[in-house]
């Protein structure tokens, strides 16, 4: 009965609940973990995070799962702990060690070499990730000994600082866009610095909007109820409303949000009732019902200032993705 309670609540949750990841679970894990204790059957995450990291993982529960694509684009902020003088095959502790020697460096060679990764710079992916090539993962290629050629990304560092300087270890925090291998940027600066290097600790500060502040422990998910039942705790639950923060809001009435949510694509004489924000086309939007309730995320096909002029019969938005929060 008490299982069945958590499902029948939890049918009704729509949000992000932010993980602090334990080190030693993947990403998937946790998903599967929430899954299986919530009832809930659509979660997924925004970004992952390597066994070996911790930290910050939003993970989206039933409709909030239509905004995985938009929440994986957030940047990130890590603590990292490189480990000087060792070079591993996957860039970080958990491989097998290729090469040691002494880190004959200096805090001040150090701080110059992590100052020169910020800016954009394109970044090989590392042989043991997640990223797909031809189908398969290319850990999978690597685990086969099978050799294929790993693609490149543009990355950007935004800031990057030296917070512990205790060799053979040098602790820094790091923030960048989505796509940064942190093990990638270890490796790199021991070559740089002649010693070799690799990760040998990570932890996810924030991601987008979410941080450490917001995040819950895997076992604080379930509370006891005033029934004396479990209850999934959704007290730090971010609704879906209050998701994308940086994208324009436009409030519906329930008539159009009805029309959204049955397939219509709104006209410009649809919405010219409703404050419009400045919007130029291209744009994405949310449409919510009132400030509480998610109705749609849409792509302007026209600016606010197009939109006002009232052209007849002009299709203004495209919608993306349809909630029924």
């Amino acid at each position: 009965m008490h299982i069945l309670n958590i499902k029948l609540r939890s049918q009704r949750m729509n949000g992000v609940v932010v993980i602090d990841k334990p080190t030693g679970m993947t990403s998937h894990d946790v998903v599967a973990h929430v899954r299986r204790i919530s009832g809930i059957r659509k979660v997924g995450h925004t970004g992952t995070l390597d066994p070996l990291a911790t930290g910050v993982l939003p993970v989206c529960l039933n409709e909030a799962t239509k905004l995985v694509q938009f929440l994986a684009n957030d940047d990130k902020e890590y603590r990292a702990t490189l480990l000087l003088g060792v070079r591993t095959d996957t860039f970080d502790t958990e491989g097998s060690v290729l090469a040691r020697e002494a880190p004959l460096v200096s805090r001040r060679q150090v701080e110059a070499v992590l100052k020169n990764f910020v800016g954009k710079r394109q970044q090989v992916v590392p042989r043991y990730s997640a990223v797909k090539v031809k189908g398969r993962a290319l850990y999978d290629w690597s685990r086969r000994g099978i050799e294929v050629d790993l693609p490149e990304r543009e990355v950007e560092i935004y800031d990057i600082r030296m917070e512990q300087f205790s060799p053979p270890e040098v602790v820094f925090t790091v923030s960048c866009s989505k796509g940064s291998y942190i093990r990638s940027f270890c490796a790199e600066a021991g070559e740089i610095l002649g010693c070799g290097g690799c990760l040998s600790a990570l932890r996810r500060l924030r991601s987008g909007m979410f941080t450490l502040e917001s995040a819950i422990a895997l076992d604080g998910l379930l509370q006891g109820g005033g029934d004396g039942a479990a209850q999934f705790n959704v007290d730090k639950l971010t609704p879906l409303v209050e998701l994308l923060p940086e994208i324009p809001l436009i409030e519906v009435d329930l008539p159009l949000a009805e029309k959204i949510r049955n397939g219509r694509q709104p006209e410009g004489d649809d919405l010219l009732r409703y404050h419009i924000p400045f919007i130029v086309e291209g744009d994405v939007v949310k449409l919510s019902l009132g400030k509480s309730r998610l109705v749609a995320v849409a792509r302007m096909l026209c600016s606010s200032v197009e939109l006002l002029a009232g052209r007849p019969n002009m299709q203004a938005l495209k919608i993306l993705r349809v909630f029924n929060d």
